[in-house]
């Protein structure tokens, strides 16, 4: 579905902490930071693209873990101890099915015709066109894995 002046969003990280904020309802981007959070509004669109399982770790999961709509309100700050007070923004996320990034290189825009296509993901949020944001949605979709089986 396309809401007029809304954004695509690709936000980046670890498949684990992914998970912990699509279970609870939320998103968080470049440890906690408060700036890239306001650059995204109410109804734009994020995909998360997980370069690894955990921070720090090795491997090499390079999928996308999650899609969801960005809800009402502002960042805002959660004390998890310690000193680390991370900004979060609350997100509607839909069921998907984790998909390897390598099957659709070659159908993103952002990826299509570009051997340095991980540059971006460094910038640990970046606006994506629709068609792109469509791509993903697709290969993601709970919906046509289940007619694959």
């Amino acid at each position: 579905m396309t809401h007029p002046g809304h954004k695509n969003w690709i936000a980046v990280a670890s498949a684990e902490h992914v998970r912990i904020g699509r279970a609870h309802g939320f998103m968080q981007v470049g440890h906690g930071k408060a700036g890239p959070l306001r650059r995204i509004s109410p109804g734009d669109r994020i995909a998360y693209y997980s370069p690894s399982e955990a921070i720090g770790s090795k491997d090499r999961l390079q999928a996308f873990t999650a899609i969801g709509v960005v809800k009402r309100g502002e960042p805002y700050r959660v004390d998890m101890g310690n000193g680390f007070c991370p900004f979060r923004r609350d997100v509607l996320w839909s069921e998907v099915v984790e998909t390897p990034i390598r099957s659709l290189l070659g159908l993103l825009s952002f990826t299509r015709d570009n051997p340095n296509w991980g540059y971006q993901l460094r910038f640990g949020l970046f606006e994506i066109a629709e068609e792109d944001m469509r791509v993903i949605r697709q290969a993601t979709s709970v919906m046509r894995m289940a007619s694959v089986a």
